[in-house]
């Protein structure tokens, strides 16, 4: 993100993993999930130039799970229903009315409960009883839309200023998918699910929502404006950064993460772009978390299981499809922690398999030409993150409570409190930055969940019931599923991207024909230019051919003269004072004629 782009706007990939194929094993085997990445479309990115990205072929590489990964029994009520129905009871276990934003008409809690959720055998509104609704008025009655600050496949975000205030914000217009079977825009129940959680948090380090407009097509969220552009943006233009200062800096992300904890929300991407600056002109700016397009509500006693976020970032746990919690967030901040530290990632590959591989083994060091210096609190501040199991990792309390944040370098070797505070160099902290702007395409918040959901319940319903089957045939059915899955996305993707070629084609005809009539006025012009040549040079032998006949007469006649001149002389018996006045008297005259035209070649013919 520039400097002045707001949330909403992301340039890191985020993607979700599909589960393309597992190993075949011993009885009992549990299904293991490939390294296999499918690009989620762009959001800011932007993804090319023209704001979408090219998709990702998935790979068949596999990835060993944890121990006793498996896939769940979905639970029972979830069995009958569509994929947006399951997404719509977990939320509908989950939300509950903002304080902020009391519920319009509350439903009561037996008649809820009763209520089977949208999408599922009895249908009922998409809408959650308990989201206040978007307000139906144009939000161009209230605000003044200005210029564009980011843009991707679903999302623009202007920035706006509110006529009643004179306030800015950013104004972030999310197209609104028209129907179940399309996949261009974003679902309703995604939309409700990231304002209902953003409704419900009010934290100085976490991007505030201001007001929700909807129209047709769109619907509109009215957001903080956080100008000061992200933190390893600002870091990278320093010459050197203090562990001090990285400690501030962590200390606000742990703040913000730590509201959202309480509140039982998990953020699920925590990430370089989605950690903002409000303002970066004064000496430690505050933080922002942003981008809420992943983030969930969890309840105790509840399951989630899914596979999302950016491959670099996310926990062992999302990539071996186990339960999730607010431990995933912890392990992105230790990886963020990491990185801001050494300007090194601890697991990025080179291939995203090879990256998954490296996360699902925490296969890191602290290599000294990144670490040297780097305290040991600091070290042991990411090895207490970087853990794989999640009971043993530590918590957002844990993490306020760890002596490198609370010290604020207090607590030091004796020998290190004689000498300045240990500078960090942001060189490699800035060419990772750079290397991740020029090569990360744009991301998207809302990934298309429902497939996904499908199909890790038909093949759980088919482990459970024909689990000796699915282990002599499940290779072979995992790669066809895989390949009629890529052919399917690549085709929708085709078709997308149909349209834009479309207008580039149109584009080129126009500057075709443009070109066209410029080389027919060319042609023309050069038509011209030759008539008039061919004019200009008959008129030319016209003069020159009376030009020959002049110098011809010229001749003769001074050949005459001369002839004259010499029977004088003769005559005379005085040649040389005759001649001499004669010839000045007429080569002169002569000579002035002559000069008028080839007056050289007259005059060296006839030696005047």
């Amino acid at each position: 993100m520039c400097a002045a782009e707001p949330v909403g706007t992301r340039r890191g990939s985020c993607y979700r993993l599909s589960p393309l194929s597992r190993e075949p094993g011993s009885p009992g085997a549990s299904p293991t999930w490939p390294g296999s990445w499918a690009l989620a479309p762009g959001l800011s990115g932007g993804g090319s130039s023209r704001g979408a990205q090219s998709p990702v072929p998935r790979s068949r590489a596999r990835l060993q799970p944890a121990p006793g990964t498996g896939l769940a029994a979905p639970p029972p009520r979830l069995l009958g229903c569509s994929a947006g129905g399951r997404r719509a009871l977990w939320e509908e276990r989950t939300a509950g009315p903002s304080p902020a934003h009391p519920a319009v008409s509350p439903v009561p809690a037996a008649v809820a409960a009763a209520q089977p959720p949208a999408g599922c055998m009895f249908e009922t509104s998409m809408r959650s009883p308990n989201m206040e609704p978007f307000k139906q008025q144009k939000v161009e009655d209230f605000y003044d839309i200005g210029e564009e600050l980011g843009s991707g496949q679903f999302a623009i975000v202007k920035k706006c200023r509110e006529k009643s205030t004179g306030l800015e914000y950013a104004a972030k217009f999310i197209k609104k998918r028209q129907s179940p079977a399309s996949r261009r825009g974003v679902s309703r129940e995604e939309i409700e699910r990231e304002v209902s959680i953003l409704r419900q948090v009010l934290h100085h380090n976490v991007i505030t929502l201001h007001d929700v407009y909807e129209n047709r097509t769109d619907v509109v969220l009215i957001l903080e404006l956080v100008s000061g552009g992200e933190l390893f943006d600002f870091l990278a233009q320093k010459e050197s950064l203090s562990e001090e200062e990285a400690t501030s800096f962590i200390k606000q992300i742990l703040d913000g993460v730590n509201y959202l904890h309480t509140k039982k929300i998990a953020h699920f991407d925590l990430k370089p772009e989605n950690i903002m600056l409000l303002d970066k002109n004064i000496p430690i700016p505050h933080i922002k978390l942003i981008d809420f397009g992943l983030a969930h509500e969890l309840e105790d006693g509840v399951e989630f299981k899914n596979i999302f976020g950016t491959p670099e970032f996310v926990a062992p746990e999302i990539v071996n499809y186990e339960p999730l919690g607010l431990e995933a967030d912890m392990w992105s901040i230790g990886v963020i922690t990491y990185i801001l530290l050494s300007g090194a990632s601890p697991f990025l590959g080179d291939t995203k398999q090879e990256t998954l591989a490296n996360i699902t083994a925490v296969s890191y060091d602290f290599d000294e030409e990144f670490f040297s210096q780097t305290s040991e609190l600091a070290k042991d501040f990411i090895r207490k993150l970087l853990v794989k199991e999640t009971r043993k990792r530590l918590t957002i309390q844990e993490a306020l409570r760890h002596p490198w944040i609370t010290s604020k370098g207090e607590v030091r070797a004796p020998e290190e409190r004689k000498t300045e505070p240990t500078q960090l160099k942001t060189k490699r902290l800035r060419e990772y930055t750079l290397k991740c702007h020029s090569s990360m395409p744009r991301n998207n918040s809302y990934v298309n969940f429902e497939r996904f959901a499908c199909v890790v319940e038909d093949v759980a319903r088919v482990d459970l019931g024909f689990h000796a089957l699915v282990e002599a045939n499940d290779t072979i059915q995992d790669d066809v599923e895989a390949l009629v899955s890529i052919f399917n996305e690549k085709e929708a993707w085709y078709r997308e991207e149909n349209e834009s070629t479309r207008h580039d084609l149109s584009q080129l005809r126009y500057e075709f024909r443009k070109v066209e009539s410029l080389k027919k006025l060319l042609r023309e012009d050069i038509q011209a230019t030759g008539s008039s040549l061919g004019s200009v040079a008959r008129k030319l032998d016209h003069l020159q051919t009376q030009f020959e006949i002049l110098r011809q007469e010229f001749s003769a006649d001074l050949q005459w003269i001369q002839e004259l001149v010499g029977s004088f002389q003769l005559e005379s018996g005085s040649s040389e004072g005759l001649g001499s006045v004669f010839h000045q008297d007429t080569s002169e005259p002569l000579s002035e004629l002559l000069s008028r035209s080839c007056t050289e070649e007259v005059l060296a013919g006839w030696k005047l």
